[in-house]
């Protein structure tokens, strides 16, 4: 948990391995760019060291590549990952210079974009994700944009954590404690799970 990209984000991460397994395959990342912060999260397909041998190699494909368009991160990771059994994998690109967000995602990796109105209301936003695998099968990827104000609150959330779990998320606590709120209330113990929490704040003034 932390604070990255000059305070443009403050986030915080929960996850745990499926029992009987010595590594997770669900892996995060979090790294400053010139153009903002980027976050990451890569599933590798089933569980156990082989999953999270491909999950590491596509996050390290995400580092190396950073600086560049999602979609190409996608792809370049898409490569790399040809003789592994592939990952799910989702992304977001923070910028304060323009009050916007970037996503991707391909296969299960979820993504919901959580905006608390001025009367307090608390509304949800879902990323378009892509069926496929990176790796193996990799569909047509479109990045979207949508315009973010400080408070509005990404959640990455692999196939570990219930669906539906946006439903009980209240963000009213540090996105650390969000996280791990949301693991204990929907993690499921049949697959590695990781969810990932990351509130705009904005550039500082």
């Amino acid at each position: 948990m932390g604070q990255i990209g000059f305070n443009i984000i403050e986030w915080g991460v929960a996850g745990r391995k499926m029992p009987g397994e010595s590594q997770s395959g669900d892996l995060h990342l979090v790294k400053m760019v010139e153009r903002g912060t980027l976050v990451a999260v890569a599933d590798g397909l089933g569980h156990g060291e082989e999953a999270a041998r491909a999950a590491r190699i596509a996050l390290d494909s995400v580092e190396a590549h950073s600086r560049e368009p999602l979609v190409d991160i996608i792809e370049h990771c898409s490569q790399r990952l040809r003789e592994t059994r592939g990952v799910a994998m989702s992304l977001a690109l923070f910028s304060s210079l323009d009050n916007s967000m970037e996503w991707l995602g391909v296969g299960n990796v979820e993504g919901v974009l959580f905006r608390i109105s001025a009367d307090g209301k608390q509304t949800n936003e879902f990323m378009m994700s892509s069926q496929g695998v990176v790796g193996s099968r990799l569909p047509n990827l479109h990045a979207a944009a949508v315009e973010i104000v400080p408070g509005d609150t990404l959640v990455l959330a692999t196939d570990g954590i219930r669906r539906g779990f946006e439903e009980r998320v209240i963000l009213r606590d540090r996105p650390g404690d969000t996280a791990q709120r949301i693991l204990a209330q929907d993690g499921q113990v049949t697959d590695d799970a990781l969810v990932l929490v990351a509130k705009f704040l904005g550039r500082p003034q």
